[in-house]
């Protein structure tokens, strides 16, 4: 995976790599190294892939962005929050399953980071992370498809939190988990991965409300 850019297009060249990392770090959840070099034409190469046959060739390490426990490098109270993409199906979405807008988002921030080509390494699928047996269930034939996917992906948490009571902690959480785990353990699962990814979902609710007000 890679993106190139002319010399002398310097914003354009930090566009490319931010869309870049985003992705990257979806595909392959954890630490991430992006490599940078000008091949003969001029042309500069951002890419997730280690590059042969380069002479100069500049490393960029980057933190993960993932509901990964062990990634403590992203403060969640300051990350970047995004109220324009995919607004008018978000908004569609969270008026027809009566979820709050601002979870949504927030899901769909800690789930995909907002790309619509996210996958998982197990299987997850598009922005807000369908897996297939999940898909099929909610007639989602095309997870690529922000619309779909996102009506989906609202539809399933609005299930939760039919069946958790109106609990968005426990909705999360089997959002993450699986209903199945939330019910065997009769509350949160203890599993660090879905306590963390409860955590930042709360934290990006929590500031979407703010902004969306």
């Amino acid at each position: 995976m890679g993106f190139g850019t002319r010399q002398g297009r310097p914003v354009r060249a930090l566009r490319s790599l931010a869309v870049l990392l985003l992705a990257v770090l979806w595909v392959a959840p954890g630490a991430a190294q992006i490599y940078k070099y000008t091949d003969s034409k001029g042309l500069i190469h951002y890419t997730n892939v280690k590059p042969s046959g380069h002479i100069k060739v500049k490393v960029f390490n980057f933190p993960c962005y993932a509901s990964d426990p062990s990634c403590r490098s992203i403060d969640w109270e300051k990350v970047p929050l995004n109220t324009q993409a995919f607004s008018g199906e978000i908004h569609a979405a969270a008026e027809r399953n009566h979820v709050d807008e601002a979870l949504i988002r927030a899901i769909i921030q800690a789930e995909s980071a907002y790309q619509p080509r996210a996958e998982s390494p197990k299987g997850a699928q598009g922005l807000m992370q369908l897996m297939p047996d999940t898909q099929t269930e909610l007639q989602v034939t095309n997870p690529w498809d922000p619309a779909q996917n996102i009506a989906g992906g609202a539809s399933y948490l609005a299930q939760m939190l039919s069946q958790f009571d109106g609990d968005v902690k426990l909705a999360t959480a089997a959002y993450h988990a699986g209903a199945g785990a939330v019910h065997s353990y009769k509350g949160v699962p203890p599993f660090p991965e879905t306590r963390e990814y409860i955590r930042r979902v709360e934290i990006l609710q929590r500031r979407y409300r703010q902004l969306l007000r």
